[in-house]
């Protein structure tokens, strides 16, 4: 019966055993898929100028684009799809720092091929746009018909570069805030909620601190759209508001490092833990790190 399966057939072919590239190929694949949904989403808020999606309608897609994809890749990497969390996970001993650099390469790749679907299924929708604001010529980067932002963020004129670091910072601290919150066995919350409990911490992020520049909050997710964007739209993409684009780049790194360990020196490293906790935490701990343990 197991034979007459595909699926086991297809593991049977196909299954690959090294634990890194297993782990890389779901970064990779579930990073595309993330942006393939998020970017979606925020084209449908911009091309119809703003009548099919609203803003709470951002939020909550993204939320539950971060929960199912998180979901798919939840028994290989852990379905990480920022080096600002993979950083974070560095300093947590679970990941060495070459694989944490592989981790953003392939998750800034999936971002690139995700914002690529995107844009071909929704490309009339971009011809049309254009079209009906009787634009031709060279497609607009930013400002009343820009629409560039359907791909990556971009500082408005009157917001400092400044200003910019100090909310993806902030914006990326709380999330590696909550994520650390979240994978803390010590707060016994069951692992089948976490990629759930993920997303509910976007919204939430998103309805606080979306204002500026609309919660990028992940080098990769922001950096593989915009290359894709520059094929598009030029280098503007990339010179506009100051050369903002290194912002989103740099700015979450320090800000994961900071809300994760804060969270961890205030309250984490207090929580009372029994004898049998530290015998569970240490073999799930163990059992989290199987690139470690292949590593030597």
């Amino acid at each position: 019966m197991v034979a007459c399966d595909p699926v086991a057939r297809l593991r049977a072919k196909l299954r690959i055993s090294n634990p890194l590239y297993v782990n890389l190929l779901s970064e990779f694949y579930g990073t595309a898929l993330l942006l393939v949904l998020g970017l979606a989403i925020v084209m449908q808020f911009i091309l119809t100028s703003e009548k099919m999606n609203t803003w709470i309608n951002i939020n909550v897609g993204w939320g539950f684009a971060i929960t199912f994809c998180v979901y798919c890749c939840s028994k290989t990497s852990g379905g990480h799809f920022n080096p600002a969390i993979s950083l974070v996970m560095v300093t947590f001993g679970r990941l060495s720092v070459k694989h944490f650099l592989l981790y953003s390469l392939v998750q800034t790749l999936g971002a690139f091929v995700g914002a690529a679907i995107a844009y071909g299924v929704y490309r009339d929708q971009f011809l049309h746009y254009y079209a009906e604001a009787g634009i031709e010529g060279d497609w607009i980067v930013h400002g009343l018909f820009g629409t560039a932002g359907c791909f990556c963020s971009f500082s408005k004129d009157y917001v400092s570069n400044y200003t910019n670091f100090i909310d993806q910072f902030i914006g990326t601290g709380l999330l590696a805030l909550f994520v650390a919150v979240i994978i803390d066995k010590r707060n016994k919350i069951p692992d089948v909620a976490h990629p759930l409990l993920f997303g509910l911490v976007l919204i939430m992020i998103g309805c606080a601190y979306g204002m500026n520049l609309g919660y990028p909050i992940n080098p990769a997710r922001d950096l593989g759209p915009r290359l894709f964007a520059y094929f598009l739209y030029g280098g503007e993409v990339f010179t506009q508001g100051g050369y903002y684009f290194w912002v989103p780049i740099i700015a979450p790194l320090p800000g994961a490092l900071f809300g994760a360990w804060s969270y961890h020196f205030f309250v984490g490293a207090h929580i009372p833990d029994t004898i049998e906790d530290r015998e569970i935490n240490y073999i799930k701990e163990a059992e989290m790190m199987p690139l470690k343990k292949n590593e030597a």
